[in-house]
């Protein structure tokens, strides 16, 4: 693994075509080993389509739906007899750990560990997804807003983290709208099937 941090690739056409766009890039110390400083580059996402559809519906601004994508790199670099599969485990457990982590401090409560799956991504390595469930009391509103998070984690050319999360929802449902426009009428599942295409496609 290089010294040098990179981001890592991104299904660019998808993400613009849904209304995804980039809110920040950053570059930072994500956790450490015994042995090394654990960097992670990660490019963060909003669906500000969606968002501005229930700003103009609602008059409610929240950010719905997130998607992030790490590249990590280790300094110094692992020595020669550390491989992948040694690192891995303590990768897999960091990584659901912040995200949590970061659910919490985004305002969510009630943040809980749900169950395990494997997927391939589109590249063919094997990773491991971990889901989590929590909540929201949205002050604009009586409601409460439930949501599902994923978080994949593999190594395929270098260590990557791809996750997100979605509403338990549709939102147009969730604000009261009667006649919701259809960017708010969109169900978990589909939701669901759109963050997880997202992380296949990450390199």
């Amino acid at each position: 693994m290089s010294d040098d941090a990179s981001f890592p690739d991104v299904p660019a056409d998808h993400l613009r075509e849904e209304g995804w766009e980039l809110t920040d890039e950053s570059v930072e110390t994500v956790f450490k080993l015994p042995t090394a400083s654990v960097v992670g580059a990660t490019k963060l996402y909003d669906d500000v389509r969606t968002r501005a559809a229930a700003e103009a519906a609602a008059g409610v601004d929240h950010q719905w739906r997130f998607f992030f994508a790490t590249a990590l790199t280790f300094r110094p670099p692992l020595a020669p007899g550390i491989g992948p599969a040694m690192i891995l485990p303590t990768v897999r457990s960091e990584a659901n750990s912040t995200f949590a982590d970061e659910l919490r401090d985004r305002g969510f409560e009630d943040v809980e560990r749900g169950r395990r799956e494997r997927i391939r991504t589109d590249s063919g390595a094997r990773a491991r997804l971990r889901t989590y469930t929590a909540s929201m009391p949205l002050p604009e509103t009586d409601a409460t807003l439930s949501i599902t998070g994923w978080v994949g984690v593999w190594h395929g050319d270098g260590f990557r983290i791809a996750a997100g999360a979605y509403p338990d929802d549709a939102i147009g449902e969730l604000l009261g709208l009667s006649d919701p426009p259809e960017r708010l009428r969109r169900r978990p599942r589909e939701y669901r099937d759109d963050l997880l295409s997202l992380i296949r496609a990450v390199e």
